[in-house]
């Protein structure tokens, strides 16, 4: 029994002697631990508050679009950008702002929406549509060249053909059919041919001259 004793002894001993030795490197560690378990759970706090926020937000330009009143859809739009950009909501709310300006009659105030979600989205559909809207936007105003340069990016293979079908419109537009026609090709191979919408393009082809 007093040898057994002795060792616990010796053990207890040359435990208190490491725990002299490094009880300030296991404190700081401990510390460590304990911030980076508080930051992530702050930073989860942090992002659930702003996600709230913006959906919050996001209902109302919402709203606002399903009963088409652009007054009430510009204060709602303008905060979720500013303040919560870094949320889903942001984008989606900007892409329905600029869809409510634009019929409104205030394509200069839509082509700043949907420049600001080519700019800001992490997301590659978001940013294919705000360029394919833009690039109609800016048919529409005349601006060719600008219009051709917005879709001129590789874009997700379902978005092929109606990048390419717009830019035929815009060559068109611009009195460039044998570009137009080479565009609307594009848009012909990669489209269904089961597609109603296919046999709209086709028209538009046929128009040019169709296949050589």
């Amino acid at each position: 029994m007093a040898v057994y004793d002795l060792e616990e002894q010796e053990k207890l001993d040359d435990l208190k002697a490491w725990w002299e030795q490094n009880s300030k490197y296991v404190s700081a560690v401990i510390v460590v631990v304990a911030l980076v378990v508080i930051g992530v759970q702050g930073w989860r706090w942090y992002q659930r508050t702003q996600a709230e926020q913006a959906g919050v937000l996001y209902m109302a330009v919402s709203q606002a679009a399903k009963a088409n009143d652009v007054s009430k859809a510009k204060e709602p739009a303008s905060q979720i950008v500013d303040r919560f950009a870094r949320t889903a909501y942001a984008p989606r709310a900007a892409l329905l702002y600029a869809k409510m300006l634009f019929d409104g009659g205030d394509k200069a105030g839509a082509r700043a929406q949907l420049q600001w979600v080519v700019d800001n989205t992490s997301e590659d559909e978001l940013k294919a549509i705000a360029r394919f809207r833009l690039a109609q936007a800016m048919l529409d105003e005349k601006q060719y060249d600008n219009a051709l340069r917005t879709l001129d990016v590789k874009t997700d293979e379902a978005f092929t053909a109606l990048f390419a079908d717009l830019k035929g419109d815009i060559l068109v537009a611009a009195g460039k059919n044998a570009e137009a026609k080479a565009a609307y090709e594009i848009a012909l191979a990669k489209i269904d041919p089961k597609s109603p919408y296919r046999a709209f393009v086709q028209v538009k082809f046929d128009a040019l001259g169709g296949a050589p």
